[in-house]
């Protein structure tokens, strides 16, 4: 079965192609800018080489067709025509509380997600769009929703609301839903196997630490909390969120900088956290750089960074009642190992003991970093979201 994997954001649309019965991506990229002077596709090959195609991109259905036909061009393409792709499977940022599993896309599931456009007012649109270019240009081919928040649906009622009047969750869901879901749920179960553990019956703190960032608690397979919560800006300070803040500091910020709700979301998503305190870059990368330089500001996001990581980690070994794994992943999770030795120091009074000399000579792969004698196993588990899209599509597709 080859199935094709779409990421619609609002302005790019990511895509990943499998031939499942081979275990193989046939070709994978990204069309950017669209509805923007420039818009462009880069496509990546099965052998690695790459080709970027420039055009007018104007809406997600016009990007979608130029998937299709880099996918199935004879000098660029993994297929020679569109009927071999037997289903596309969809990344869908939030399902609200209707939906705990990946599920086959119907009308009714569309209208769901439509009702969820209130609380992900920046990502539902794009991946409806994306859903309903499929439609149009391969209306006979299934298609399935694999969503953020779905994995996160087993969290008990305590760790979800919030302490507001309930009438308010009654009224508008207002609760923690998390998101990197397909992420947490396919690192946790890789990190097991790779260990030789029983998902099933293991304690698991998942670092998805990147740009964007989150920590989850797993016990026994299941997500029983989640650093993100009602949006993306709650939990870890992140590349340019903020992550947990005072309430007051906002309504104070509206009053005193004469901001509307607009105004203030984007400075707490756009402009703040390791951007926002470095004044640099969001990138850990440039901030290394300035530290090297002596940037204090460089010197202080990263041990807030760090910090807030190390916090979370730690509320969730008692959330737990104890940890059998610690997993991290994303950009600085699977390739920054300063981060990662930091963050483990934290914890020897544990029993925690990280291999110092693998972690910082450590690449991008599965390893473990953890000394025979720990009591905490800590492993890198590259994160491939876009494998558990494909996988949850064949499944559902299939039977």
């Amino acid at each position: 079965m080859k199935v094709l994997v779409l990421n619609c954001g609002s302005s790019s649309v990511k895509y990943k192609l499998f031939d499942m019965q081979n275990n193989e991506v046939l070709g994978l990229g990204i069309v950017e800018k669209i509805g923007m002077k420039g818009s462009f596709l880069k496509h990546t090959r099965k052998n690695g080489s790459q080709v970027i195609l420039e055009g007018e991109i104007l809406e997600h259905q016009v990007a979608i067709e130029y998937v299709l036909g880099v996918l199935t061009s004879k000098k660029h393409g993994a297929i020679k025509a569109i009927e071999e792709i037997d289903a596309v499977g969809h990344r869908v940022v939030h399902g609200g509380e209707s939906f705990n599993t990946s599920v086959l896309i119907n009308d009714e599931v569309i209208k769901k997600i439509e009702d969820c456009i209130a609380i992900a007012p920046l990502h539902n649109p794009p991946n409806l769009s994306g859903i309903r270019a499929i439609e149009e240009l391969l209306p006979d081919v299934p298609q399935v929703a694999v969503f953020d928040t779905a994995f996160h649906q087993t969290m008990p009622d305590y760790a979800y609301m919030y302490g507001i009047p309930y009438v308010l969750y009654q009224k508008y869901s207002i609760r923690r839903y998390g998101f990197h879901g397909t992420s947490h749920r396919y690192v946790s179960h890789r990190a097991c196997e790779f260990l030789g553990l029983d998902y099933n019956k293991t304690k698991v703190i998942t670092a998805h630490i990147g740009n964007g960032a989150s920590i989850a608690a797993i016990k026994d397979g299941k997500s029983i909390d989640t650093s993100m919560g009602f949006t993306p800006v709650e939990g870890l300070m992140m590349g340019t969120r903020s992550g947990d803040i005072d309430l007051g500091v906002v309504t104070f910020l509206m009053e005193k900088e004469m901001i509307n709700a607009a105004s203030v979301s984007t400075l707490f998503n756009k402009h703040s956290g390791v951007l926002g305190v470095s004044g640099i870059s969001s990138d850990l990368r440039d901030i290394d750089k300035g530290i090297s330089e002596g940037n204090k500001r460089a010197k202080l996001a990263l041990e807030m960074y760090q910090y807030r990581i190390a916090k979370y980690i730690g509320s969730y070994m008692a959330a737990l009642n104890g940890t059998d794994v610690l997993v991290f992943t994303g950009g600085v999770g699977e390739n920054h190992p300063a981060v990662r030795e930091h963050v483990c120091k934290q914890f020897g009074f544990v029993g925690l003991k990280l291999d110092q000399a693998l972690n910082a000579n450590s690449k991008k792969e599965e390893i473990l970093l953890s000394t025979p004698d720990s009591t905490i196993k800590v492993v890198v588990i590259p994160t491939d979201e876009e494998f558990m899209i494909a996988s949850d599509t064949m499944e559902i597709v299939t039977h």
